[in-house]
Parts: structure tokens; sequence; C-alpha cells
């Protein structure tokens, strides 16, 4: 697959950044090969959320999809949300707002659950070892595959993905990857 022809997805996690969150979200904002970015800060409350996505609204323009919050989606103006799979699950009835729902997978099962549900892209993972998940074993390039070959929308990857190892997850069928430590510790 050429590069240029996928794109990437930063997931943000501003405690991991040694230097200005701000900073580098504008300075990554410009990188071309960066479709989206999504603000998932999970250790933040609902307001602390919104305070922090108002700040960052500016910066990341037409590329910030919200994470969980479907309330600050209506509060902030942004229609693009990601969900893990249960929160869809207990309210299929987001979709009717959102015009870029993504939603998180782990298995084919759920891959499937979702597209069924509206999702407009999911996000499968983990496929390698990660430092987030330490004790979990990764899927692996396989379960990958499979996923891709069970859903009609876009499948983006992630889990300890880098520029050195992404061309084995697009080479397994996904549209793209989703990177946070590259993005927020480079």
């Amino acid at each position: 697959m050429i590069m240029s022809m996928y794109k990437r997805i930063c997931i943000t996690n501003r405690k991991l950044c040694k230097d200005d969150f701000f900073e580098r979200l504008k300075r990554l904002s410009l990188d071309e090969n960066i479709k989206y970015f999504i603000l998932r800060e999970k250790d933040l409350n609902f307001q602390e959320y919104i305070n922090l996505a108002n700040k960052v609204k500016p910066i990341l323009k037409d590329k910030l999809i919200l994470h969980s919050y479907f309330e600050a989606c209506k509060e902030l103006n942004i229609n693009r949300l990601h969900l893990p799979l249960y929160k869809l699950t207990e309210n299929p009835k987001i979709k009717q707002n959102i015009s870029l729902l993504g939603v998180s997978v782990h298995s084919i099962d759920e891959a499937i659950k979702a597209e069924d549900l509206g999702a407009d892209y999911i996000i499968a993972g983990h496929i390698f070892n990660t430092a987030c998940k330490p004790d979990l074993p990764a899927r692996g390039l396989e379960f990958l595959k499979s996923v891709c070959d069970s859903v009609n929308i876009p499948v983006y990857a992630i889990g300890g993905i880098n520029p050195q190892n992404e061309h084995l997850v697009l080479n397994s069928g996904a549209n793209g990857v989703c990177m946070m430590q590259y993005f927020m510790i480079l």
C-alpha cells in the first residue's frame, strides 16, 4: 500500500507529553497524514473534558473527534464521536446526532455488531504488545485481517503501532492506524 493512500489517527494522552500538549497538537495538526485526532483523556470528568476540548477545538478544527462523552458533542457543536462498543450498545440512537461515529472493538463479533449499530469506522486492537496494556497479550495481524474481512466499513488498527511496523498492519487490510505513544512522546 502506498503511504499517501491512508491516514493515521492520533489518540491523545496529554500525560505522555513531556512538552506543552497544546503546542504539540498545533505541530501535529499540520501533518497531512493525520486524518483525525481522538481526544481520549479518560481521567477527566465531564466538565474537565469540556474545558480541555474547548481549548483543543480551535487547534484541531474538523480533525477533532470527541471520546465517550456524547453530551460534549452537543455542548461543543461537534458531531464526531468515538465510543467503546458498550456505550453504543446502551444507546444505539446516538448515531442519529453524529455524522462520524467510531467504535472500539476487540473481536470479530464486536466489529460486526458495531457496523450493524451504524458505526462509520472501527478501531480494532490491540494488535502488537503495548505499554498501555502490558498484561494483555496482543491479538496480532491474523486477528486484524479477520476483522477487516468481516466488515464493510473502514478499520483502523491500534496497539503498539509505529512507523516501523505500520506497513504490516496496512498489508493485513486495515485502512489506517491509530497511534498514541508515537505522537504523544516523540
